[in-house]
């Protein structure tokens, strides 16, 4: 069988032709021909034999769930995968008068694996990068049912309650949120950006009226993960022109 190779871009889809052509080769790999077994599965179940009745559909059988997740990856339905890399882009930002967000993703147009809200000001986080090196570091505890081996230890990324530090100093705690429409709003007006960072209208109320919190800032940029281990992380933006120096921004997830 050839090598099928998948769209470039998600706007882009296989021509029903091409899908034809998938399904075919996929029901050749799986036997051709349906057998007995196949037929007793994708048969109808105490159907009744009335016109009138409403015809009984039959149970989806191994080939249809093939079917199935075919059509929704070529069509672009399919999630977009969380997981991460050893290269995430990790975005910053925040109105001007609010808290700072930091969110994960391991890709542009996926949800973020991790976004947390910071209780520190946005105004002072630019000042603290104005000024130079910045490392965050965001430290949560061990559960105590695990601490003992009694439960399950989570993704780290899935903590909920952390403790905040800004280059030594702490800065109160940060808390996971969920990805709200202000949040997604960010996020998909960021997309194109690779890295750099800028100033985004404020949000408006109900009433169309500016939020008071002001703009938007944001700073947005490719990071290299380095995994510990369970209980830690490291992530380290990188520097778009390859130059030494070390990292401006280093961002430490930590379980303790």
């Amino acid at each position: 069988m050839s090598n099928i190779t998948a769209p470039a871009t998600h706007e882009s889809s296989f021509s029903r032709r091409h899908f034809n052509w998938i399904i075919s080769r996929v029901e050749d790999l799986a036997g051709g021909r349906r057998n007995a077994e196949d037929e007793e599965i994708l048969a109808p179940a105490n159907c009744s034999s009335d016109s009138e009745a409403e015809p009984c559909r039959p149970p989806r059988g191994p080939l249809s769930r093939i079917r199935s997740a075919l059509r929704a990856a070529i069509s672009g339905r399919a999630a977009r995968p969380t997981g991460l890399g050893s290269r995430v882009i990790g975005t910053i930002f925040g109105p001007r008068r609010g808290h700072v967000r930091f969110a994960i993703q391991g890709d542009p147009r996926a949800r973020p694996a991790l976004l947390v809200e910071l209780d520190m000001p946005t105004a002072s986080l630019i000042k603290e990068m104005a000024s130079g090196l910045v490392r965050v570091a965001l430290e949560c505890e061990r559960k105590s049912s695990d601490a003992v081996g009694c439960g399950k230890v989570a993704r780290l990324v899935e903590e909920r309650v952390w403790r905040a530090y800004c280059n030594g100093r702490k800065c109160g705690y940060a808390l996971k949120r969920d990805c709200g429409a202000g949040d997604t709003r960010v996020l998909r007006a960021v997309e194109p950006v690779s890295m750099g960072a800028g100033v985004l209208p404020p949000e408006e109320t109900e009433e169309g009226r500016p939020r008071a919190e002001g703009e938007m800032m944001y700073m947005r940029a490719r990071f290299e993960r380095v995994v510990g281990s369970k209980d830690s992380e490291a992530l380290y933006m990188m520097n778009p022109d390859g130059k030494g120096g070390g990292p401006e921004l280093s961002i430490y997830l930590l379980r303790v």
